[in-house]
């Protein structure tokens, strides 16, 4: 990471420059900070990949700054090295309860700076790969926790009003049909793309892939405001992004339309699997019914049972369709047709 961003932190001058000085020539690029307030907000802004982190500063000093660091979850794992002109061996104690990764006695040891900063930014190179994988599997917020050891509670079995949102493609069935198996990935590939960002845009959890279905629930595993307003957005935003791949396959001669069923309700969320195959799931009557309101939803259109509009609040205009007769309910279910 010969490349990587270092922040230094330190309330003299002097210090800073000499650090920025030696760091920049070994090929770091280098921002810098005078206080443990400027330190958070470059923090923020500049994304460094290693803090150089001196002890006494006026105001915050570094170890508050430490504990606030391993505190956000976004720089949980960001690699910290204090600086200290103080005794080491106390210091070393309170920097280790505040979080600190390594420590530097001043005068800075120029070798024992470089090997320091190098077996550092090595073992966040190999965290940022497994955080890497483990947002193909998990949306970005749960993959952070998880990566900074914060994720097995979330993973535990629990019950949590979700909203749910199922996508499916209409005119699907008949493109397998006539379709070469590489159009079908193809048209895969793109509408999983597409709908992929746009569910992480809108903090969404994307359950899983089944072919032409998605599911995709909201408020968990990180709990979010108005989670239905959130599905809603989803939908209409996705509708947008399909337009230009269903004019594509028209092209070719396919007629497909994109259909989204979302309900809201109570489910039991976790981790399922076995041992080196595990998915993060939702079950129960909600998800049963956001993916019967898709299977009734044509092309173009997105229904929303009562509970989800109900939590809309008006923030979008819904007319009352069927009542439907879905599988698995003993009676006719109430749905609301999203308007343009």
């Amino acid at each position: 990471m010969s490349q990587a961003k270092i922040l230094v932190v330190d309330d003299t001058p002097q210090n800073v420059k000499l650090l920025a000085d030696l760091l920049s020539v070994k090929g770091y690029r280098v921002a810098t900070a005078a206080s443990g307030e400027e330190a958070l907000a470059k923090m923020a802004a500049e994304k460094p990949d290693l803090v150089l982190l001196d002890v006494m500063m006026p105001g915050i000093s570094g170890y508050e700054v430490c504990k606030q660091i391993r505190a956000n979850p976004e720089t949980a794992l960001l690699p910290v090295v204090m600086c200290t002109s103080l005794d080491p061996a106390q210091e070393r104690v309170k920097g280790i309860e505040a979080g600190a990764d390594d420590f530097l006695s001043k005068p800075v040891n120029q070798p024992e700076l470089f090997a320091r900063v190098k077996s550092l930014l090595r073992i966040k190179g190999l965290q940022d790969e497994r955080l890497a994988r483990l947002k193909s599997f998990f949306s970005p917020q749960l993959a952070e926790m998880i990566a900074a050891g914060r994720g097995e509670d979330l993973l535990k079995t629990h019950r949590r009003e979700i909203t749910v949102q199922f996508f499916d493609l209409r005119g699907f069935t008949h493109f397998t049909d006539t379709a070469e198996p590489e159009e079908v990935m193809e048209l895969l590939r793109g509408f999983h793309a597409a709908l992929g960002k746009l569910v992480l845009e809108h903090q969404g959890t994307l359950e899983r892939f089944a072919g032409d279905a998605v599911m995709v629930f909201f408020n968990d595993p990180v709990p979010i405001e108005k989670p239905a307003e959130h599905a809603v957005r989803t939908a209409i935003a996705m509708h947008q992004a399909f337009i230009p791949i269903a004019k594509h396959w028209e092209k070719r001669g396919y007629e497909l339309g994109l259909g989204v069923g979302i309900a809201q309700g109570y489910a039991t969320l976790g981790a399922i699997g076995f041992e080196g195959r595990r998915d993060y799931a939702a079950i129960g009557n909600v998800t049963n019914l956001a993916a019967r309101l898709c299977g009734e939803a044509k092309a173009g259109q997105v229904l929303l049972d009562r509970k989800s509009v109900a939590a809309l609040e008006g923030a979008f205009q819904c007319e009352p369709a069927g009542p439907f007769t879905l599988k698995g309910f003993a009676q006719p279910v109430p749905a609301f047709l999203l308007q343009p």
